[in-house]
């Protein structure tokens, strides 16, 4: 019997592909889990997988390649997109299927197999990274295929078959939670115009609920890495478990977003991301104090173009990996304490310190210096406008003011 990798959530969709996949394909399906931090989403997997006709289930533990290669290098380039998105989900598809093509060719498997819908971006992540990795694999992508076309009909083909799912009709939301941040679309919320509703948020508090004393917390890097919480050095996962704790506890990270898809088409979705933003808004305080004026506005078009290619799919791409090379020259100086203040759903900088800022108060201050030499800036000014003033002067002279 030829095999297929099944990349399994536990999910509604990868619920009902391991039985469509033996009905329609033959296949002996292994499935595969990644953990990336979903925490007690994993304990049930097993029996649940093996319940639904897959042959054997892998579930892998990637919480530390994730935020190290793939986390850590998107937070040293600014990357966000569309200014409000943490890249969440996108960062995790291109290592869970780097490691679906790892088991695939440990299993002697023919074809890689995921539950991304049609209209979505993550069937271009995973088919991207498989074309790149081992093109010779197939990919079955069941939602392009089958007849099911709501998830009112999955659940239907769910019940007849007997396969248990984790979502029911009346709370019909679409999830993916790793350990950067929690998304969620579908149900009330593919409706842009009505607030989210309450029962939505899992990782953070409501900011109206949050305490009404701020909590402060202290970040430590080294050339643009996270390294230590208030003083005490952590391995990367335990640091990001941690903010997460401190960011949902204070209403930090939530977003509310209509984004554009790569498919072309607009989405709605919330996304719960505490820890993430807490460390994307301090690594931003950091490289204010230590980059130059002309490196820091270059990196910012920079991580436009770096948070297209992770949410494009695009990782295992010569491109990022150049980029990857300049960032990391950028962040040699990125080093040192930022001080944030949580808030009610504020999280703001409270005190940088770094032995490579590039603040100088000598320079900066209004009273007295001995310095700078404030009549220098005629001749700049000059010099600097003499284009606006070459211009305004041609056009008095064609008659055109």
């Amino acid at each position: 019997m030829k095999k297929v990798v099944l990349a399994y959530s536990g999910g509604l969709d990868t619920s009902i592909i391991i039985p469509w996949l033996k009905e329609n394909y033959g296949y002996e399906v292994i499935a595969m889990a990644a953990d990336l931090g979903q925490g007690e989403e994993l304990n049930p997997l097993h029996e649940k997988a093996l319940k639904s006709g897959a042959a054997k289930l892998y579930i892998e533990d990637v919480k530390k390649e994730f935020v190290t290669d793939y986390i850590y290098p998107t937070l040293r380039s600014g990357a966000i997109y569309e200014g409000k998105y943490l890249l969440g989900t996108s960062m995790a598809r291109p290592l869970i299927a780097k490691r679906l093509v790892e088991i695939a060719a440990k299993e002697g498997a023919e074809a890689i197999a995921h539950g991304a819908t049609g209209k979505g971006n993550d069937q271009v992540r995973f088919e991207l990274t498989v074309k790149a990795l081992n093109p010779d694999l197939k990919i079955v992508a069941p939602w392009r295929e089958w007849d099911i076309r709501s998830r009112d009909d999955a659940f239907d083909y769910a019940e007849a078959r007997g396969i248990p799912v984790p979502v029911t009709k009346s709370r019909p939301y679409s999830m993916d939670r790793n350990i950067w941040h929690l998304s969620h679309e579908g149900g009330a919320l593919e409706d842009p115009g009505q607030e989210p509703p309450d029962d939505v948020l899992v990782l953070t508090v409501a900011p109206e609920k949050a305490p009404d004393k701020p909590t402060y917390v202290e970040i430590e890097f080294e050339q643009g890495t996270p390294k230590k919480i208030d003083g005490q050095e952590l391995v990367p996962d335990a640091l990001l478990e941690q903010l997460n704790k401190l960011g949902g506890a204070n209403g930090i990270g939530i977003v509310d977003m209509v984004e554009n898809r790569l498919v072309g088409m607009k989405s709605r979705g919330v996304y719960e991301t505490p820890g993430g933003t807490i460390l994307w808004l301090a690594h931003r305080e950091m490289e204010l104090l230590t980059l130059d004026r002309i490196t820091l506005h270059y990196k910012e078009q920079v991580a436009l173009r770096y948070a297209e290619l992770v949410y494009d799919g695009v990782w295992f791409s010569p491109l990022r990996e150049a980029l990857d090379a300049f960032v990391n020259v950028t962040q040699r100086t990125v080093t040192g304490t930022v001080r944030m203040k949580l808030y009610k759903g504020n999280c703001t900088p409270a005190g940088t310190t770094s032995p490579y800022s590039m603040y100088n108060e000598d320079m900066a201050t209004f009273g007295a210096d001995e310095v700078y030499t404030q009549a220098d800036a005629e001749g700049f000014i000059n010099l600097f406008g003499l284009p606006l003033k070459v211009r305004a002067l041609m056009e008095k002279k064609a008659g055109l003011r």
